[in-house]
């Protein structure tokens, strides 16, 4: 017998096979240990699955599913009960000795009970503090005939003797703290000792547990090929289920492991592939499980919000502390109107100083009057540029007074500039 059986709550992979005894011709159930998988994904998750077993000739089997291992062991060894009996068993015959002794400890037989010792009556007595809770009634019983039940049409006096009516709870009760002749309640006795006892000591005539003799096992045997099976020729299907949807096909016996590979990629091999491909989309499976555990939409919630508000903390730009303004300085928030027009006029002359070779020559040959009136714009420009520097630096002495230190850069500048032109002149 071989494969799933699903019994409540318990998952088994069955193998069980018939054993033979030689020497009185009874067969025996050997059962093969059980899987140490969890067995309940394959029983729960609807889809097709693959049983195989493998009997080898060394007395081992292989159990897979869905071509893994899942067990194996030894025919000889891993069976319940053990394939081949012992050797020596109890002999039924045998029976304990009236005088055998089995036990351990014993009442000290010279243990004597005190003359003062005192039982102390009960082990419960009333409680003499207790009072009677106000409002009790005491002329209410707890249960009362039920107004609202009536005698059945076929209650027969005669046969069924009188008929009363079925006790209900007392509703004035429900509002009292009790009904009834009241009892104080009962508390343990402080002074109850219960019987005397004589204190327990070893046994001096312990002899142990008693076991019968073995004898001889007169049924023993020893099969060392179990693999060697009686032959079948039938196959049979052993079916009781409360779960519909289940189907079988695709049975094979062969004596060629190939072969039982082979076949199975032929059929239970296709069916996977196909299943596979109809099988939903992640989305899909993840809307079904939140169908049957709504529990799961608040983790899909938070798996889905924890990275966008990670990307809107780390992303998002952050304020500006300063104006563009105030980060970009022009040169002319750093000079006169006067000292602008005349650091343009000294760039453009210092590009025109620099530009390529070709224009220096082409400026060559214009001749003596293009020389000199460079000349004379030069000098025209540094008297400018000496007179400008002195009135500069007379009227700049009262607002460098007053600017902040992120003007001294601007002051650094109007310095170099000077320098430029001192330098030049």
């Amino acid at each position: 017998m071989f494969g799933p059986d699903k019994c409540g709550e318990d998952y088994k992979l069955h193998f069980i096979f018939r054993h033979k005894n030689p020497i009185i011709g009874d067969y025996d159930e050997k059962h093969a240990k059980r899987p140490e998988v969890d067995l309940k994904k394959f029983f729960t998750d609807k889809k097709t699955h693959l049983y195989t077993l493998i009997l080898k000739p060394d007395n081992t089997y292989e159990i897979l599913l869905d071509q893994i291992v899942v067990s194996q062991g030894s025919l000889l060894e891993d069976v319940i009960p053990p394939l081949n009996p012992p050797k020596e068993i109890d002999d039924p015959k045998d029976k304990k000795p009236i005088e055998w002794d089995e036990r351990p400890k014993i009442p000290d037989p010279h243990a004597v009970k005190p003359e003062d010792w005192n039982e102390g009556g009960a082990a419960k007595i009333e409680d003499v503090d207790a009072v009677k809770p106000e409002g009790w009634l005491d002329d209410e019983p707890p249960l009362v005939p039920d107004p609202e039940a009536q005698k059945p049409k076929d209650w027969n006096d005669d046969m069924d003797g009188e008929w009363e009516a079925p006790l209900v709870s007392n509703p004035k009760c429900e509002t009292a703290p009790g009904c009834g002749e009241w009892t104080p309640p009962l508390i343990d006795n402080p002074n109850y000792k219960g019987p005397w006892k004589p204190p327990m000591i070893e046994n001096p005539d312990y002899q142990g547990i008693w076991k019968p003799h073995k004898i001889p096992n007169p049924h023993y045997f020893e099969d060392l090929n179990p693999f060697r099976m009686t032959s079948f020729s039938a196959v049979g299907l052993e079916l009781w289920s409360m779960t519909s949807d289940i189907y079988f096909d695709n049975f094979i016996i062969c004596t060629e492991k190939e072969v039982a590979d082979r076949w199975a990629s032929d059929s239970w091999g296709l069916k996977k592939l196909v299943a596979s491909a109809n099988e939903p989309g992640m989305i899909n499976q993840l809307l079904s499980a939140a169908e049957e555990r709504p529990w799961l939409w608040v983790l899909y919630i938070l798996t889905a919000a924890l990275p966008v508000g990670l990307l809107v903390l780390f992303c998002w730009p952050r304020k500006k502390i300063e104006e563009e303004e105030d980060a970009d300085f022009s040169m002319s928030d750093f000079l006169e109107p006067d000292d602008t027009e005349v650091a343009l006029q000294k760039v453009m002359k210092k590009g025109d100083l620099e530009g390529p070779e070709d224009n220096k020559k082409t400026s060559l040959d214009k001749g003596n009057v293009d020389e000199n009136e460079e000349d004379d714009e030069e000098e025209d420009f540094s008297q400018e540029d000496e007179d400008t520097g002195v009135a500069d630096d007379q009227s700049s002495d009262d607002e460098m007074k007053e600017a902040d230190e992120g003007v001294d850069g601007g002051d650094h500048l109007k310095q170099s500039l000077r320098k430029r032109r001192v330098r030049k002149d």
